[in-house]
């Protein structure tokens, strides 16, 4: 099986709003929401200890901060802070600051049926395309780690609502195992200790939706191997952690810990996955240089049809539609002018959630931004298995504040 239970650790402290935080990669242009969360865990038991905000990854003290990291890991596991929970799933639940509520199950996934090259034929595949030079800074927070604490989302195509309903239709039957609120206003969180039975069963339905003649035959193709699971968030944190996995059976580690990973598993067709487009801002760029090179690839238009896209100044707003594109998807052009333009005149890119965001980052006289349409998540399975990944951030599951946070652990190594 590819998606497995796993011995997973749940906080066992009073504070569990103040234990659990929102996952690495986001607010990376935020240095003031993090700065709040800091403050809000001072001298508490919490996974912001624990873990490296992207935002800080390039920070001269970074070496510093994950031998702090390292250090804090062994102190909670050699403390009371958590409750093991042996070959287990979870059942959870989060409500969203919408009100919408996301449900899912926690379990590992087994890292040799995951493959994050474009054009991958194993189980696991990434939706996105894996920039590699993003790894190596994240391989060196897990490196020495004893604990992995997921924000990786894994989607399954459950049109008929069969896995993961159906463990919500039965909760009540169930041990909650944590029921608090979120920190910063993002919702609730509820988890559930799934039972044998139960545990039978998703492992029965996913060998269901692994079945390859029934594969081909949904998505209309003639493929050697099925796509079971999609990376649906946090395509870098599970390529980080196949490589500590490659490190570790290159280097005698202990590879029986790191062939594994710890996600949660969403179905697709959940109502409150709702698929967002990931914006552009460029910053420290000459914006009348990157406006002039942008246009001139463009035409100005309000039409939508093409690859059509909103350019945002300080000085005003373009409907602008590629000339001649080169990629399949608008996301695709646009990225790959802003990487070429950056290669010739400098600048750095981030990738943003909210269209309100771009435009107020946007508004200095050195940074720009470009406002982009959303996918259809009906098309996801299929473009992967025809088109392979997606290019990178092409698409984001619901707002910053309604990304996976840190609650759950795994030891990925003993050596504590």
């Amino acid at each position: 099986m590819t998606f497995l239970p796993a011995d997973i650790l749940i906080p066992d402290i009073d504070d569990k709003t103040a234990w659990s935080v929102v996952a690495c990669d986001q607010y990376t242009s935020e240095p003031e929401y993090w700065d709040a969360v800091e403050k809000n865990t001072q001298g508490k038991e919490s996974a912001y200890h624990v873990v490296l905000p992207e935002i800080y990854l390039e920070d001269d003290n970074v070496d510093a901060r994950i031998r702090d990291i390292n250090e804090n890991m062994k102190s909670y596991c050699k403390g009371t802070v958590f409750k093991e929970f042996k070959n287990s799933y979870i059942y959870i639940e989060r409500t969203q600051r919408n009100g919408k509520v996301r449900r899912g199950i926690v379990g590992m996934v087994d890292l040799d049926d995951y493959d994050y090259t474009k054009g991958s034929k194993s189980a696991v595949r990434a939706t996105e395309g894996t920039v590699t030079e993003r790894i190596p800074p994240r391989l060196k927070v897990r490196m020495d780690a004893c604990l992995e604490l997921p924000h990786v989302m894994l989607l399954i195509d459950d049109r008929k609502k069969c896995i993961i309903e159906h463990i919500e239709s039965k909760k009540s039957e169930l041990e909650v195992v944590y029921d608090f609120d979120l920190m910063m206003d993002s919702g609730h969180l509820t988890g559930w200790l799934i039972n044998d039975e139960l545990a039978a069963y998703i492992q029965s339905e996913l060998s269901r939706l692994a079945d390859l003649e029934a594969f081909n035959a949904k998505y209309e193709v003639n493929e050697t191997a099925p796509l079971v699971f999609a990376v649906g968030d946090g395509n870098h944190s599970l390529a980080t952690a196949k490589e500590y996995y490659n490190h570790a059976k290159a280097n005698g580690g202990d590879a029986k810990l790191a062939k594994y990973a710890l996600v949660e598993l969403v179905n697709l067709h959940d109502e409150s996955l709702v698929f967002e487009a990931i914006h552009r801002v460029i910053f420290d760029v000459d914006v009348d240089l990157f406006k002039k090179e942008l246009m001139e690839l463009c035409t100005e238009s309000d039409s939508k049809d093409g690859q059509n896209f909103c350019f945002v100044t300080a000085a005003g707003e373009y409907n602008l539609t590629f000339k001649a594109p080169t990629a399949n998807l608008t996301v695709g052009s646009v990225q790959n002018f802003i990487d070429d333009f950056i290669s010739r005149n400098g600048g750095r890119v981030d990738y943003i959630h909210g269209d309100d965001v771009v435009r107020s980052l946007s508004s200095s006289d050195n940074a720009c931004g470009i406002l982009l349409d959303s996918m259809d998540k009906n098309d996801l399975f299929k473009t992967v298995i025809v088109d392979g990944a997606l290019p990178r951030k092409t698409f984001s599951m619901g707002d910053a504040c309604d990304k996976r946070f840190y609650t759950e652990a795994r030891v990925i190594n003993n050596n504590f």
